[in-house]
């Protein structure tokens, strides 16, 4: 998996190092970086915008590309004894994704869960989550009715982000719980609305009809973590 930027490389080095396993550069590396690669066993590979563009698939690689070993979804049956989950129903948006798991790991989320997906490209969500998605726990589960029943089952309550639900701010959390949030196109299915223990809503002081989903989360996230 190649990911890239000068931010995620520096995260790299910092946290993951043993996940690299080789890095591509424009021009030559500080030698004291140079020194921790080659000390680590890590290939440096010289290459020209060209390839690095090719690489980077367009994006803005900052004169670095990493290669770092394949993702690892975590498994959901491990993330069902937590005690704060976000689950994201069918967003497809790498960058909404990434901001979303990079707020949920500094704010205190134990884990993610995708649903309405049967795969999800990691690179695009670590590179924009600023290297967070390689700390936090993240599953896939097609089926949301079967998440939020296993989930029910094993006493958490599950709160569903929607516009007709009541004011998020009157809301008083219990200890194990989880937050459902759709895409801004098509929301939460109504069976899965249903489903859910409490609606909940942000409150507007101008007439919007809407929050992107990264910035609701934001701000729901904050809302509902341990006081």
């Amino acid at each position: 998996m190649i990911v890239y930027g000068k931010r995620i490389f520096a995260y790299l080095l910092e946290r993951h190092i043993d996940k690299i396993e080789r890095v591509y550069v424009l021009k030559d590396l500080d030698p004291r970086t140079f020194g921790t690669l080659k000390k680590h066993g890590i290939p440096v590979v010289r290459v020209d915008n060209k390839k690095a563009q090719a690489m980077a698939h367009g994006g803005n690689h900052q004169g670095v590309l990493i290669e770092i070993e394949d993702f690892r979804f975590a498994e959901f049956a491990d993330l069902k004894e937590s005690d704060f989950l976000v689950l994201l129903h069918g967003v497809t948006d790498v960058g909404n994704i990434g901001s979303i798991v990079r707020t949920a790991y500094a704010l205190g989320v134990d884990g993610i869960v995708v649903t309405g997906l049967k795969n999800l490209e990691m690179s695009g969500v670590v590179r924009r989550s600023s290297g967070a998605a390689l700390d936090m726990p993240i599953a896939l589960k097609p089926n949301l009715l079967e998440c939020i029943k296993e989930l029910q089952d094993r006493g958490m309550t599950v709160y569903a982000a929607d516009m007709q639900g009541e004011d998020l701010r009157k809301e008083r959390f219990v200890a194990r719980r989880a937050l459902v949030l759709g895409s801004e196109g098509e929301g939460i299915p109504r069976k899965a609305l249903e489903r859910s223990d409490k609606r909940l809503k942000i409150v507007m002081e101008r007439d919007f009809d809407s929050l992107n989903v990264a910035a609701a989360a934001a701000i729901f996230i904050d809302r509902m973590r341990d006081e």
